[in-house]
Formats: C-alpha cells, structure tokens, sequence
C-alpha cells in the first residue's frame, strides 16, 4: 500500500451535532496527525456514534469544523474515510465476493483486489457463498474487508469488536498496525478494550437537557 502524506492530520474545532432538535454533543475539539489512533469513549447517548457519523459526513455538523490536513484537495473529509458501523450493508442474495466486489467498484478500487482483501481477513474460501448463509462473525468479517479494497487515510470504526471472536479481534489488530504503519489514522469508538497501541482518548459526556420553562 502506498504511504499517506506526512502532512496527515484529522481535526476538529467547537463540532457540534444537533439531532431532532436535542443537542447530542457540543464543544468537541482534537486533533490526530499521521499514524495516530484516538479512542472516543463514554456512555450510551454521549454521542460517541454521532461523532463517528458526523466526521463521515453521514450527519451534518450543527457548529465547528472538522479538517483533514495532508489528504485529497479535491475530495471532502467524508470521502476520505471509511465508515465501519453497526450494520453489515451485505446483500444476502449475492455471494461474499459479489458483495465486497460492489464496494470496491462503488468505493474506488485502489486497495487490495477482492479475493486478497477475503484471504487477508479469513474468509477467502467462502468467496462464492452467498452471504445469507454466513454468521453473524463472518458477516462481520465479510464488512471489515471493505477498508482494504480502497485506499482511504482515515478508518472511523464503530464498535468494531462486535460478533468478533478472538482470532478475528487478533486480525483486526493486525490491520489496524498496518493502516498505522503506512500513515493512516484511526478514530474508535467502544464500549471494550481495542487493542490500540497507545492511542489518545476523547471522554464524551452525555448534554444536560435544559431545565423546562415554568409559566408564570
């Protein structure tokens, strides 16, 4: 893989999210450079989803700025980053490789080519299954190949250890050194240990409702 510029770095400045007219989060500032890890963490309803989603560009900012210094001038924060959810986004009728083969034409193909991204995360020998008839940790596998049949510098990763077992945890580690490695940067957020070589961490709290209005 080719290494990310030197320049790499992931910012943000007062980013806000507003979602049904509650404020979700507010203030919220960091920065990553090159090779840089950071860990969102918090309770459920702090945001930490939102957050993801709204560096993504998937939920528009109510306030701030969020900039990727060092990346594609042509292209915005969101198009530069790879969205690992909760859901699979697989379509059942088509096979593992059709699946994954979608994402990389959709997604630009400038990563690993299917069946090498399929055998790098352990499931290269269901490649002509149709995805209905994998498990909930093959699915899981099946959707965390897609970060590497495109090229992208930021990996935003949402409870990515769910429906994981142990050696799959061990592999996603392994990826996540080697995005590392070549420059890029990985922003999680998780409720259990991720095995993240010192990576930096961003607390959110929950907003406090505003106090209801008395009539006088």
């Amino acid at each position: 893989m080719t290494e990310f510029s030197l320049d790499l770095a992931l910012g943000a400045h007062d980013l806000g999210c507003e979602r049904g007219g509650r404020q979700v989060f507010a203030g919220v500032a960091f920065r990553v450079s090159r090779g840089g890890a950071l860990l969102i963490t918090g309770p459920n309803g702090a945001g930490k989803s939102s957050l993801l989603r709204t560096i993504a560009g998937l939920v528009r900012a109510a306030r701030g700025e969020i900039r990727l210094e060092g990346g594609d001038p042509d292209l915005g924060v969101g198009r530069q980053c790879h969205y690992f959810g909760h859901q699979d986004a697989l379509k059942p009728s088509l096979t593992v490789a059709e699946n994954l083969e979608f994402w990389r034409v959709y997604n630009r193909p400038t990563g690993l080519e299917t069946i090498d991204a399929l055998d790098t995360v352990g499931i290269g020998h269901l490649a002509d299954l149709p995805a209905a008839y994998l498990s909930a940790g093959q699915r899981r596998r099946l959707a965390l190949s897609r970060l590497l049949v495109s090229h992208r510098p930021v990996w935003l990763l949402d409870e990515p250890q769910s429906a994981l077992d142990a050696a799959s945890e061990t592999r996603l580690a392994e990826l996540m050194r080697a995005h590392r490695a070549i420059g890029g940067i990985i922003v999680a957020a998780t409720h259990q240990p991720l095995l993240l070589d010192a990576p930096d961490t961003l607390r959110l709290a929950p907003v406090a409702s505003p106090a209801p209005e008395v009539a006088a």
